[in-house]
């Protein structure tokens, strides 16, 4: 399958299972672990990507707020959601999420030094991601 039709074949496939019974996504339970484990060491206030963005992980509420820029998330789409974009890495490799990136221990206050490239998160985080938005990104 080209990678264009199966950009198009998840949120299909999360529509036809939706209607199918598959249990809601919830944020407390699916969602915001997945952020705290992978975006808030920079998504968070004090952190290097909350610096540069704006954006911060560390409450439901922030995370609709979106960055300085307007919001991340379009609840009801995830074809239309610039989190479901960078975490797909549809984006310009030098702003695809999350970050990889490197604690300096010569400093003993932890700074996290975000690198260039983006690490893929695991597919099945990618695809809950995606659902909790198709859903309407509900605080659940």
């Amino acid at each position: 399958m080209s990678s264009r039709k199966s950009v198009y074949a998840m949120p299909l496939a999360v529509l036809l299972l939706a209607g199918c019974g598959q249990r809601a996504v919830s944020y407390s339970r699916d969602i915001n672990p997945i952020f705290q484990d992978n975006c808030s060491v920079c998504h968070s206030p004090g952190g290097a990507g909350f610096e540069q963005s704006g954006f911060s992980v560390a409450t439901y509420e922030d995370v609709m707020k979106g960055t300085r820029y307007g919001p991340v998330v379009k609840p009801g789409s995830s074809v239309g959601s610039t989190l479901v974009r960078l975490v797909r890495h549809q984006a310009d490799r030098t702003i695809n999420m999350p970050k990889n990136y490197t604690i300096d221990l010569t400093r003993h206050d932890n700074i996290v030094l975000p690198g260039v490239d983006a690490r893929q998160l695991p597919s099945r985080d990618v695809d809950l991601i995606a659902a909790w938005v198709d859903q309407g990104a509900k605080n659940n």
